[in-house]
């Protein structure tokens, strides 16, 4: 039996990890094919170290371009291998381009897939990861959700309970796998950050660093906040090519409170913000993370695709109004940040449930999955 789990970006790293471990521990041969879509050592190679994950058994090396280019290129770099490998199951992981990709190719090639984080919406169409989700989820043959607004989101669109599995959250397998390690490195006295209390930021989504009025607006309420609270930026590529392009740098430079690194590395950066007093962010993951450790997170986004986080754990959606961002924070600040609870199966060991879900797909006839049906309909 072969297993093959696809990454491209730094999100999917946090995820396969444990996967990746999870089978090992297993017996299982599972392989990481890595197609590149990350490709720079601090968004990719630092994250393999950090999570103790070997070198990919292949690297596609596929790297940026416009949606389109990108996910054909990974299709045309796939093919070959699946066609080498002959894997009896694809697992793909949360809804970069790189999953939905691999899920196509490998539905053509009638290679059943299993999605990692299935059934997230957001139902914001002018996000391509909502485009990659729903494409994905429609043709997985094994959807293995993290919460239960997924597993609705799913029942909603029609799709087979049969093909649902609810494992949980899997990123929370590395978070609290890592978390004393992550710790012991100290990185907030390492950056210099000053003072004890202090707040983490990121942005990288185009539609809060792609607009100069919307990223100008973003730093100067964030430029105002450090005032009272020191805030640590560790700034995405993307976001860092757009503040210079945009004039921007020299704003960031007068704000002494307002520290700016280069990106962190998976432990650097879990040390950082699970220190932190406030996160503000327009990651999904982070949203996850902070919820998981009981830290308020504003989420610099109009929606989210994770709304557990806010009707269950620490999260606030504030869009990227100065004026909610701002009044959010001081709230914080002032001791009335809102509280939350830990999701059901965020526990650490959704990996091993992840296991036990691909072996009981696979010990299964499969004539209820959509690989076999399409099979049967030739």
């Amino acid at each position: 039996m072969t297993l093959l789990t696809i990454v491209g970006a730094r999100p999917n790293f946090m995820k396969a990890a444990p996967i990746h471990h999870a089978f090992a521990r297993a017996g299982r041969d599972h392989a990481i094919i890595h197609t590149g879509q990350h490709y720079d050592a601090a968004m990719s190679k630092v994250f393999f170290e950090d999570l103790g994950l070997p070198e990919p058994a292949e690297y596609l090396g596929v790297g940026s371009g416009t949606h389109a280019a990108q996910t054909a290129n990974v299709m045309l770099e796939l093919e070959p291998v699946f066609d080498r490998r002959r894997p009896d199951l694809v697992l793909v992981v949360g809804d970069v381009n790189s999953t939905m990709a691999a899920t196509l190719v490998a539905v053509k090639k009638r290679i059943p897939v299993a999605h990692v984080e299935a059934g997230l919406r957001s139902r914001d169409w002018d996000m391509p990861e909502e485009v990659n989700r729903v494409v994905t989820d429609t043709i997985s043959d094994l959807l293995l959700t993290p919460s239960a607004d997924a597993d609705d989101n799913l029942a909603r669109e029609g799709v087979d309970p049969k093909r649902i599995v609810r494992v949980g959250n899997v990123m929370i397998d590395s978070l609290l796998g890592f978390l004393p390690q992550a710790r012991s490195q100290d990185t907030p006295a390492r950056l210099g950050v000053p003072g004890p209390r202090f707040g983490v930021v990121t942005l990288h989504r185009p539609s809060n660093v792609d607009d100069p009025a919307t990223l100008d607006r973003l730093l100067g309420v964030l430029i105002e906040l450090s005032a009272a609270l020191p805030l640590v930026f560790p700034v995405h590529p993307r976001t860092h090519d757009r503040i210079e392009a945009f004039g921007l740098a020299p704003r960031l430079a007068a704000a002494p409170q307002l520290l700016t690194t280069g990106p962190l590395g998976y432990l650097d950066f879990l040390g950082l913000f699970s220190a932190a007093a406030m996160v503000i962010t327009d990651s999904g993951g982070l949203q996850e993370e902070t919820t998981a450790l009981g830290i308020p997170c504003l989420t610099v986004r109009e929606n989210t695709e994770r709304p557990v986080t806010v009707s269950e754990g620490t999260n606030i959606v504030v869009g990227t109004d100065p004026d909610r961002i701002r009044s959010e924070a001081s709230a914080i600040l002032d001791g009335g940040g809102k509280a939350g609870r830990v999701p059901e199966l965020w526990d650490g060991h959704t990996a091993e449930r992840i296991v036990d879900a691909v072996d009981g797909f696979l010990a299964r006839t499969g004539r209820d999955s959509p690989a076999a049906r399409r099979d049967s309909s030739r």
